[in-house]
């Protein structure tokens, strides 16, 4: 089905993002993987395409935009593309935001111009080894010393958790507010006391950035606070229906590429003397896989109208997060079974498509707390 959420510009941006992809990233693919690690110059590559600091203040380096599809188009292109990349949907869709929307003015003119360049690689941490979908549970500390807060505290599952130069860290600054208790302290890289752990060993993704992360009196200083102090919570929940989209939207478009692939394959693979799709139930398969990702794209196009229009709603985004990975995983479970044998060798894509998409159910929330979110609206 034909898709008419995007126009001229945003066609224009996704070519720019295909070129980045050919000329950045697929040629150092293959060392990225070995080395387990996507190297800080993709993220300066990416800026100087104009994939980064789109969406951030014009008068600090920024390109000025509001329009969330420009967001969608790279989400498009890197998950159709598959390989290792920068982690640019958390610079853009998930930290970048925090920056634009609550740093003060003395704030924006020393970290804008380095986040829109792609210089400051952005990381958030929120998950604690004891804390994840639960943010109340958050235990690292921050305590006023005169004019510093002294961190202390652990935090895992951070992407960008060895790359980022700025990481925006959600402390508990009051243990008897509640949801009122916690602030957002932007750590920077170096501080005496903020160490990384060691690089995690996922079952997919292996080259995306993931770490640890250890704060033992680490002086920041209270001119690092972002946002409103006691505000932290809230500042989150403002930012995770976007969050939510930018993995819905990555989630879908990867498998359909996956399904792509395998439709191409299912014409191409030869058994009993005919195509493995010309039996009844294979092409019954892919016949429902498209159908089921073309009904998701329709959904997602309507929720990033919705963005644009400023009407998108927390229910709304945690429906689009839950059907659109949850589905994103049973398509590509689907396209390993019709590879069969050729589908567990990791030298096929949808092999290492079929690890990578997992953790999507999982992370920006899992579908349990998606499912949640909208029970509760609907007053159950």
């Amino acid at each position: 089905m034909k898709r008419v959420v995007f126009d001229e510009e945003h066609e224009s941006l996704r070519e720019s993002a295909r070129q980045f992809i050919e000329r950045e990233l697929a040629p150092n693919a293959e060392k990225w993987e070995a080395d387990r690690l996507v190297d800080r110059s993709a993220f300066l590559a990416a800026g100087k395409y104009g994939l980064i600091g789109f969406n951030m203040p014009e008068e600090y380096g920024g390109g000025g935009s509001d329009d969330f599809r420009f967001n969608a188009v790279i989400a498009e292109e890197l998950a159709r593309y598959g390989g290792p990349a920068p982690s640019l949907s958390l610079q853009n869709d998930v930290v970048g935001p925090y920056f634009k929307h609550l740093a003060n003015e003395e704030q924006l003119q020393r970290w804008m111009p380095g986040i829109a360049s792609g210089d400051l690689i952005l990381a958030v941490a929120m998950t604690e080894p004891g804390a994840g979908s639960d943010l109340a549970g958050i235990k690292t500390s921050a305590v006023r010393d005169g004019d510093d807060w002294i961190v202390n505290g652990s935090k895992t599952f951070i992407s960008s958790g060895l790359n980022s130069d700025l990481v925006v860290v959600v402390c508990r600054t009051d243990p008897d507010a509640g949801h009122r208790g916690f602030t957002l302290l932007v750590v920077e890289r170096d501080m005496p006391g903020f160490t990384r752990g060691r690089k995690l060993d996922k079952m997919g993704l292996h080259a995306q950035d993931t770490a640890e992360l250890h704060f033992e009196d680490v002086r920041v200083p209270a001119a690092n606070v972002l946002g409103k102090e006691g505000r932290g919570f809230y500042h989150l929940m403002e930012n995770l229906p976007s969050e939510r989209l930018s993995i819905a939207i990555s989630a879908l478009a990867g498998a359909r590429e996956t399904w792509r692939q395998t439709l191409q394959y299912a014409k191409d693979r030869k058994a009993f003397g005919q195509s493995i799709g010309s039996f009844q139930h294979n092409r019954f398969l892919l016949a429902e896989m498209d159908t089921e990702l073309d009904i998701g794209e329709q959904y997602i196009d309507r929720c990033l109208q919705a963005v644009v229009d400023d009407e998108l709603t927390a229910v709304e985004a945690a429906k689009a997060k839950w059907w659109c990975t949850e589905t994103a995983k049973k398509v590509i479970d689907g396209c390993v079974q019709l590879h069969g044998g050729y589908g567990y060798m990791m030298e096929y894509r949808v092999a290492r498509d079929y690890v990578d998409t997992r953790i999507q159910t999982i992370f920006g929330g899992t579908t349990e707390i998606m499912k949640d979110i909208i029970g509760r609206d609907l007053g159950l």
